[in-house]
């Protein structure tokens, strides 16, 4: 297997990174969008496609898999899954829970100018909100609640978070929906950033806290709409 190489770039990988390297490739790909959820994975297609064997292939489909980010079907090749609902849910509990200790972790560490970049980010909501442009309001949305992340001296909790939000990423749209109105949003922004300025680092967290749980409780309220019992016609 040496001198197999993934196509799009120069680098001819080794026999012991090859299947990482196919690996980050296809999480890319996903994770952008370029395979959408119910892509089907053929292993012969992608061996052809990057270049390389099937074993490495399979080795990265292993991971995938094993990521949640598609499923492995017995001879019939692998596809490209989306969360569920309680997929979803679960997903914003955990980054509930990491985002009020980040919080509570980086209030100590930031600095006039870290606050002054979060006030920064707040003030470009704003003004994206009021242009209507979402795409480039959910950018700055997702730099403000990184910028605690990266800043709490704690580069596992940073590496777990990246790695979920890459996941809830590709359904961008869906958690638009969910949260609602993007001013109520800035609101919450402008609370947490309150308490941050004031050095309140429990109500900093706390402020992070509801914030992230907002479309989780939207989400739950919708099913229990959806799964209430239909009133008999008379």
């Amino acid at each position: 297997m040496a001198g197999e190489r993934v196509t799009g770039g120069p680098a001819v990988f080794e026999n012991l990174t090859l299947w990482q390297r196919v690996y980050q490739h296809l999480r890319e790909a996903i994770l952008t969008d370029q395979l959408p959820p119910g892509t089907e994975l053929s292993e012969v297609a992608l061996a052809q496609e990057l270049g390389v064997s099937r074993g490495p292939i399979r080795e990265a489909m292993g991971r995938l898999a094993a990521e949640g980010l598609v499923t492995v079907r017995p001879r019939r090749g692998s596809v490209v899954r989306s969360l569920t609902t309680d997929e979803l849910i679960d997903a914003y509990q955990v980054r509930e829970a990491l985002e009020a200790m980040a919080v509570r972790l980086a209030v100590p560490r930031l600095s006039k100018a870290d606050i002054a970049r979060l006030d920064g980010l707040v003030e470009e909501m704003t003004a994206l909100v009021t242009a209507q442009d979402i795409d480039q309001f959910f950018h700055a949305n997702v730099e403000f609640h990184e910028y605690f992340c990266r800043h709490s001296g704690n580069q596992k909790l940073l590496s777990v978070y990246q790695s979920l939000m890459g996941e809830m990423g590709r359904l961008q749209q869906q958690s638009l929906a969910l949260r609602g109105d993007p001013k109520q949003s800035v609101i919450e922004h402008r609370a947490i950033l309150r308490a941050v300025k004031r050095g309140d680092i429990e109500a900093a967290a706390r402020a992070a806290a509801d914030h992230v749980r907002v479309p989780a409780e939207n989400l739950r309220r919708r099913l229990a709409i959806a799964n209430e019992p239909k009133a008999h016609q008379g």
